[in-house]
Formats: structure tokens, sequence, C-alpha cells
């Protein structure tokens, strides 16, 4: 290789990696776009499904939404606490690839529910309120326009309100709090009710331990964060294996206080995986109380690093760039998280938000501490309590939702209830970038554990393996400012070589173990020089 051409690429990896991270030398802060100014309802808990669909849902007791459902149908509820009878719908389906949707039916309350999806690709959606409080739905994907809600009344053992699910490496889906609960149960149902005295010690005049945290650690066990504590447990034997240092400040970060959480990418590329949990944001102790009296206090501006696969771990605290509560963080595909939606004053519920953060920060892994947060471009809409966001396949990140009222509310408040559909694109998807942007051209859909698989990219001015990595997303199910069930693996990469001019065969292992990727659909994407390909749906089995 000449030396122009080695001077050529150190320029452009330089160029990459230090002004792609939120656009500090070229003024790129990523991009928003409506995708729709209403789609009926308020997203307040969303899905990506394995098709390119994304389900979005809110709650039956809202009164009339503004979409009708289709071919006259109507819900009968003589429960419902808002409209016995109701023509309008409470779900939407939403078609990525076509900026469309259609009105799906749900029969019983969602209201603050939760969910995940099984290996096959199905929805399992659990719980709410009033008569959904025991009730599963399940959405399985299809080819044509007639899939539906499909509900099973009285399936849950208890009332789920705020609790929290995560699938597992047996691909079955652990059911775990909610509001008065403080016990966990399994889908399938089949070994029964299982007592969790951490959640009763938790619980506080304002509860603050609802939709507690949970992450599935590469050795199988979940890690549960609650108010200030986490614990890790082994619910096979219904067993606390260890209970973690408390995050410092002694401020809660769960609902409602409402911070948010990740589970940090997983990398096979080390000697050993390392999983390291992420907790943002929240408020303090005294704030939904300080709220119901009428004064708004600021959110927290902390956020919390444990790395749990240390013997004695500790948390490493840092500062966020603005307090943030009822913010959401998910994973981008580049490994970094975005912060998103929120407010600086205030809690979770309803009218107890004020001064909405308009504008995401994007935190980066690969930067320095106290340097890793970086300001994106604000969006023109509020997103308080009851907005939501997720990953996509293409890299953008869908935000809905916002309703901070007890009903629809449209006019005489101060943050209208929110009907608009919009997409934040981070700054890896500006067209500076293009020159080492890879795109996929072949892979194959099903993925083995630990089996070597290859896949082929085109990309116009490839750098190295130096600055190349293959990451598998799982899609979350995104309510209340947590993502449950998301999490990244980034594969093991055994070789590559060049095949055609800008074109490249990978050589690239499946994960090692269904305790570090469970069984079911993920986005995968190839990531050069911190630019993302748009992500292809693999099955990992």
């Amino acid at each position: 290789m000449s030396i122009n051409m080695i001077t050529f690429l150190l320029i452009l990896v330089s160029i990459v990696t230090n002004t792609l991270v939120f656009g500090q030398n070229t003024g790129i802060q990523g991009e928003w776009h409506v995708l729709h100014s209403s789609i009926g309802i308020s997203a307040m808990h969303m899905q990506v499904l394995h098709n390119n669909k994304l389900i979005m849902f809110d709650r039956t007791d809202f009164g009339h939404s503004n979409i009708s459902l289709p071919y006259g149908r109507c819900r009968h509820d003589p429960h419902d606490s808002a409209l016995e009878t109701d023509c309008t719908a409470h779900s939407v389906l939403y078609d990525i690839d076509t900026n469309t949707f259609r009105a799906l039916m749900v029969q019983t309350d969602t209201w603050c529910s939760s969910g995940a999806v099984l290996p096959n690709g199905t929805l399992i959606q659990i719980g709410g309120f009033n008569d959904g409080d025991r009730v599963v739905r399940s959405f399985t994907p299809c080819v044509s326009e007639n899939c539906d809600w499909v509900e099973f009344p009285r399936y849950l053992i208890e009332r789920r309100w705020y609790a929290s699910n995560q699938i597992l490496p047996n691909g079955r889906i652990i059911v775990v709090g909610g509001r008065r609960q403080f016990n966990y149960e399994f889908y399938p149902q089949n070994q029964g009710l299982f007592r969790l005295d951490f959640l009763a010690e938790t619980n506080d005049e304002s509860e603050n331990n609802l939709y507690p945290y949970l992450h599935l650690l590469p050795d199988g066990n979940l890690f549960i964060f609650a108010n200030t504590r986490s614990i890790l447990l082994d619910y096979n034997n219904n067993r606390v294996v260890k209970e973690y240092p408390r995050i410092p400040g002694n401020d809660p970060r769960n609902y409602p206080s409402t911070g948010s959480s990740v589970l940090l990418p997983l990398d096979e590329n080390l000697p050993n995986v390392v999983a390291e949990i992420m907790v943002c944001g929240g408020a303090p102790r005294d704030g939904f109380r300080r709220v119901a009296h009428g004064s708004f206090g600021q959110a927290l501006s902390t956020c919390g690093r444990l790395n749990v696969s240390d013997e004695n771990p500790n948390w490493v605290m840092e500062e966020m760039p603005i307090a943030r509560v009822m913010g959401d963080m998910l994973l981008l595909p580049t490994g970094d998280v975005i912060i998103i939606n929120g407010a600086r004053l205030g809690t979770a519920g309803w009218e107890n938000g004020h001064d909405p953060i308009r504008a995401p920060v994007i935190y980066s892994l690969s930067r320095p501490q106290n340097g890793r947060f970086s300001f994106m471009a604000a969006s023109q809409t509020p997103r308080l309590y009851h907005s939501a966001a997720v990953l996509i396949p293409d890299g953008r990140v869908i935000v809905g939702g916002s309703n901070p009222h007890e009903y629809y509310n449209f006019t005489g408040v101060e943050f209208p209830t929110e009907l608009s559909l919009e997409a934040f694109s981070p700054p890896y998807l500006a067209e500076e970038y293009a020159v080492v942007r890879p795109r996929i051209l072949s892979l194959h859909e099903n993925i083995g554990y630990s089996e070597f698989f290859t896949l082929m990219f085109s990309v116009p001015q490839y750098l190295s393996s130096e600055v190349l990595t293959v990451r598998i997303v799982a899609p979350s199910f995104t309510t209340h400012s947590f993502s449950m069930n998301q999490r990244m693996v980034v594969l093991k990469l055994i070789g590559v070589e060049h095949v055609a001019p800008h074109t490249l065969k990978v050589t690239v292992r499946g994960p090692s173990t269904a305790e570090i990727a469970p069984q079911g659909y993920y986005m995968l994407f190839v990531v050069h020089a911190e630019i993302p390909s748009s992500g292809v749906w693999v099955k990992v089995q």
C-alpha cells in the first residue's frame, strides 16, 4: 500500500472517530422528522416486530381515541371505567417500510402493562389495569392484514400492573412485581407463584419499586434493580444469590421517580464477557410527595455503572449534562446509549412533570469518563409521562406518546395529549459518512449457538478489521422509560476477506450461549468505523 493511501486512511479514521460522536467538528447533531401528526392513539407502549412492524397501544379507559376500529367493530366491556361501548381503537400497527398504520383491537385495559417476544416472534403482553390486570394478550405477526390481538382472560396468578418482564434462556418469560405484588411468576404457567421479599423491602411511601429493572446476565441469573437496591436472583431455585451495593445518593430510580436502565453491550471478542448495568436519572426521594403539594423539584442528574462481572463491584457515577426524569435509554447499533424524552422537573404521574427536555443526549462508551455525553438536535414536541421510544432496523429511533393526563386532553392544558409519531436520525445516518457506511449484501437468516457463519457486505472505503464489528440487538418492549428485554451482543469476529472491489466477506461466530443471547429474533448490524449498516433480521436458535 502506498504512503499516500496509508495517510488517507489514517486521516479518514481520525475524521470518523473524532467527529462522528455527536458531530463535534461538523455540527451534526442528528435530525428529527415527523412521520404522522396523528396515529390516533398516544403511544404509551411500543414493540418492534421481526416483520418490520411496530405495535403500539395506550389504554382502553382513556375515552374515545382518534382512530376508529375497522369494519364497524366496537368493543363492549361492562367493566371499563370510561366507556362500556367504544368503537375506537387503542392499539395500532405501524408499517416501518411504508409509513402506514392500521387499527387493532384490544378488549381489556392495557394501562401500564408489560411484554416480551417469544422465540417464534409472537409478542406476549402481560397484565394492565382493572379487568386487564390478569390478562395475557398475544400478537403474532402475519403477512396479511388480518392479524390482531388474542386475549386470555385471568391467565395470570396475580394482578400485574407496573410489572416488568424478561425473556429467559429457555424461551419462557419471567414476570416480576407490579403494584403491591412482591412476587414473580412465569409465562407459560407451570411453576406457580414465588415470593420475593426484596420487592417488599424496596417499597416506600411513594412505592418507587414499580417497573423494576430486569437484566438477564451471562451466567443465567437475573439482575433486579428496584428503588436504590439491586440483587442477583437465581429464579430456577428462588434464591437471592447476592445483593449489590446501593446506588449512591439514596434517591430512587424506578417508577414513579422514573429513571431508566440498560445492560451495556456484551462483547464476545473479549476473553471473558463482561456484564455492566447502567442506570440514569430519576427523581429525589421526596419528589413524588412534593409534586402533590405543587413543588416540582429538579430531577436527578447522575448515572451509575455497575460491573456485575466483578467479584466485588461498586457503582461508578457520572454526571449527565442535564438532570432528567422519564428519559428512555436505548442502545444504538454502535453500542452507544441514547437518552431521549423526559423532563427536568418533577416525577412521573398525572401532571407531575415540568420543563420538558426536547433534546436527547448520546453517551459514548469509547470516550473518556466525564466527556461521554453530547447533546443532539431538539425535537419540537415535548415527550413527558407515557411517552416511549424504540430502535428500528434502519438505525432511526421512533418516538411517540406523551399523555400526562388522566384522559385524552387536547385543549386548555400546558402539555396536550400527544398523538404524533416522529423519528430521530442519529448522526451516524448523516450523508457525510456514506464513504464508510457498510451495506449488508447477504447472510444466513438463522444463527446457531457457537456456529460459524458468513455474511457479505459492501463499503465504498474499507478501513480495517480493527474498526469492524458485527452486532445483534434484541428489540425492546418499551414503556414508562424502561426498554424490557433490550440487549446487544458483539459477535466474535473470526476473519475478513476481500472478495471483490468494495465487497468483503466476514466470518463470525454465533453467540456462545442462550444466557448471552436468548433464542429469538434480533436486528444484525455491521458497524464500520462507528458507522452502522441498516439492520437485517436474523433468528438465533
